[in-house]
């Protein structure tokens, strides 16, 4: 090479120019050539290839199978100059009846499993085509698409298919490409169909109209789809979005009350050995309090097995676990970035995917009709010949006869083109026979009948449209019936609402007695016991409060500090011992004690008061607390300590004073807060509170005399408003001043 040539084959160009002409075209290579599909026909280039192929090797449905390797190999040697592993890899896809909604290819042998496990090699498996795959491909040898040169350029491959099946929404795609990915999930083709349809009758209809008609994924493996309606159309308005996708499962039922939960389909694309690993590793970290076992009894079905903890563990919480942490819940993405008849990468609405392959259709009803009307044409032209040659057979004969070129004598004679008059010379002299003559008559009336309609066809869009809309409902008939491969598969479910799973749902509920005793000693005895004789205390001990509740509630306990604490029924200390010290489990200071204790009630109401008589009504929800040193609600004056704690189940408050006076007063008068001092509840010039009872004042108020109790009715005296001083209580009552 000369000084010269080099110096003019040089340029200088900023690296970062160079990088980016490269990277561009490299991209453009990955988009357009690997990793977005056609909106059309649905397919990436590897699939078309691959289809076509085996339509090549003649491998229809009908027909025999053939090994895999075979077909990889015409693929890559002929049309897609790719790694072996990867077009077999995207071959086993197609194949695969979990994997593809409707599949394209027929195999024969190991093609792996819904458990990730891989296919055999391609020299031990074949396959065929399958009848979906024929009805993409319906129209290749009539004109119906473009051919494209191949990589190499000594043969011709198609641009696209004529698609008579709408194998984009049905089969779904995924890919990624550089800065694009598209990711399509199945549908069931009989509903694609009605959709098709709906719009070639209404082509001004919305998204909504389609969305009734086509109302969600139909994923192979089926499962449950748990989203939002709003979501869905949402998701088809923009191209963009996702579903939210749960596994299938139903309860079986054994003895002695006990059941097992049976999970009968996965999520789409979710590996069953996968999804069975993950959840033993959360058994093994003890993340799954409600699960006690997990097994695969699955054949060509899935049969999944969980055993729950105990037989009062509910299965929807257990599920509802089991959604939030494992794969049997998924969210599948919807993002409709495709390519459109000119090539050009772009995300699509549902609407505009079926308008696109409506068009499609359309084009090549007219190529298809075109290509027929042409050969048509060309057959009427020589049977025209051959009814001319017919009328003058003896001529015809006398002159091929006698002539050493019989050709233009013919086309002279009998006014024929060169077309006919090699027709009349290429045949067959038992074609001579009268019979014969009758068949082309036939014939020709036939096909002068059929280019008149094709005719008709081409000069009317309403006709060619009316056309289409009959191969659609062709389509559904074959592919979208009432079998198994037309069924809907995914159920559509309602979309969970937001369940919070209250941890009390993972303890196993039992009843119990918690047991408290004046020295601060707290155990849980099992069941509800009822006879305090039966409570063993240390030496000088004795019982302080005992309340009946279950593992899975959660005690108040209110302090003379005014502060509330909260323990779960799980947490108290179980056997025959005598307990351990409240202050091991709560943040109680040394010189306070507990005023009362019960069971946490949601959406309840309390009264809290002090000694001095000032107090307040307080939300049950408002006095949770979430630690060991408890909340504060009732804040207290000098010289108050925290004396009373009331649930409010009545409409009337009756208050004694160490004065012994009596006031009965509504309970609407005293407010509601969340913290304070509250209100003053009882006037005093001396002392303070001695007793306060909340009750129902058409019932009157009672009080304990000895073995017996007694009702006053008759209240007018005693009620007054809140923070009077009231009047001496009536005949009778208890010296002690308290009610109870």
């Amino acid at each position: 090479m000369t000084e010269t040539a080099v110096e003019g084959d040089v340029r200088d160009t900023p690296l970062a120019e160079a990088l980016g002409e490269r990277y561009l075209a490299y991209a453009m290579s990955t988009i357009v050539s690997r990793s977005l599909p056609d909106v059309r026909d649905g397919l990436k280039p590897v699939h078309r290839r691959l289809l076509y192929a085996m339509q090549q090797l003649k491998l229809d449905p009908k027909g025999g199978f053939k090994k895999c390797a075979r077909v990889v190999g015409d693929v890559i040697g002929k049309y897609h100059p790719h790694g072996d592993v990867a077009v077999y890899d995207a071959m086993v896809r197609l194949a695969q009846d979990f994997a593809v909604r409707y599949p394209l290819v027929e195999g024969q042998g190991n093609f792996g499993n819904i458990d990730g496990d891989n296919a055999a090699a391609m020299r031990y498996t074949e396959a065929r085509l399958t009848a979906v795959a024929t009805a993409l491909m319906e129209g290749l040898d009539e004109d119906a698409v473009d051919f494209n040169p191949t990589y190499d350029g000594t043969e011709e491959e198609p641009a696209v298919m004529p698609a008579a099946f709408p194998n984009l929404l049905a089969n779904g795609a995924s890919g990624i490409a550089v800065g694009m990915a598209t990711s399509i999930p199945p549908h069931n083709a009989g509903e694609i169909c009605d959709a098709l349809i709906h719009l070639i009758d209404h082509p001004d209809c919305s998204v909504d109209d389609l969305v009734m008609r086509l109302p969600g994924p139909d994923f192979p493996t089926g499962g449950v789809l748990v989203e939002t309606r709003d979501a869905v159309l949402e998701a088809y308005r923009t191209g963009r979005g996702s579903f939210r996708l749960r596994g299938r499962w139903e309860m079986e039922k054994l003895s002695h009350g006990l059941y097992h939960i049976i999970v009968t389909e996965i999520p789409y694309q979710v590996q069953k050995s996968k999804l069975i690993e993950k959840v033993a590793e959360l058994l093994e970290a003890k993340k799954l309090p409600l699960l006690a076992d997990i097994r695969d009894e699955s054949t060509d079905k899935v049969r999944i097995v969980l055993e729950p903890r105990n037989r009062t563990v509910d299965a929807e919480t257990l599920m509802e676990q089991l959604f939030r942490q494992t794969d049997l819940e998924v969210r599948v993405p919807l993002n409709m970035n495709v390519l459109d008849a000119e090539s050009v990468p772009r995300v699509m609405t549902l609407k505009e995917v079926l308008r696109a392959f409506l068009d499609h259709r359309h084009v090549v009803l007219i190529r298809r009709s075109n290509h027929r009307l042409a050969k048509i044409e060309k057959r009427l032209e020589v049977l025209e010949g051959f009814l001319k040659a017919y009328l003058n057979l003896d001529e015809v004969i006398r002159i091929i006869r006698s002539e050493d070129e019989p050709k233009p004598v013919l086309m002279a004679t009998f006014d024929l083109t060169e077309m006919q008059a090699e027709a009349i010379l290429n045949m067959r002299l038992r074609s001579l026979r009268k019979l014969e003559e009758m068949e082309i008559k036939g014939e020709h009336a036939t096909l002068s009948e059929e280019r008149a309609g094709l005719k008709a066809l081409l000069a009317d869009e309403g006709m060619r449209w009316s056309r289409i809309a009959t191969e659609v409902q062709a389509v559904k008939a074959a592919f979208g019936g009432d079998d198994d491969l037309g069924r809907r598969r995914t159920e559509l479910g309602d979309a969970p609402s937001a369940v919070i799973v209250p941890i009390e749902a993972f303890i196993e509920r039992e009843d119990i007695t918690v047991i408290l005793s004046e020295k601060g000693w707290i155990r849980a005895a099992k069941g509800h016991a009822d006879n305090p004789d039966d409570f063993k205390f240390k030496d000088g001990d004795q019982l302080k409060a005992a309340v009946h509740t279950q593992t899975t509630e959660k005690l108040l306990f209110f302090a003379t500090n005014g502060r509330f604490f909260t323990i779960g029924g799980d947490k108290f200390p179980r056997g025959r011992g005598h307990g351990e010290p409240l202050r091991l489990s709560i943040d109680l200071p040394n010189d306070a004690e507990i005023v009362s204790i019960f069971p946490y009630r949601p959406g309840g109401r309390l009264l809290v008061a002090s000694t001095g008589g000032h107090g307040f009504l307080v939300k049950t929800d408002e006095v949770l607390a979430q630690t060991r040193a408890g909340k504060q609600i009732l804040n207290l004056g000098d010289g108050e300590q925290a004396a009373f704690c009331l649930p409010v189940e009545g409409d009337a408050v009756a208050i004694v004073g160490q004065n012994r006076k009596l006031l009965v007063f509504k309970v609407d008068e005293i407010p509601e807060m969340t913290r304070g001092r509250g209100v003053i509840l009882q006037k005093y010039r001396d002392g303070g509170v001695s007793d306060i009872l909340i009750f129902t004042l058409a019932d009157g108020l009672s009080w304990k005399m000895g073995e017996r109790t007694r009702t006053e009715t008759n209240l007018m005296p005693w009620l007054g408003k809140r923070a009077t001083v009231g009047r001496m209580p009536p005949n009778g009552f208890p010296r002690s001043n308290k009610f109870l």
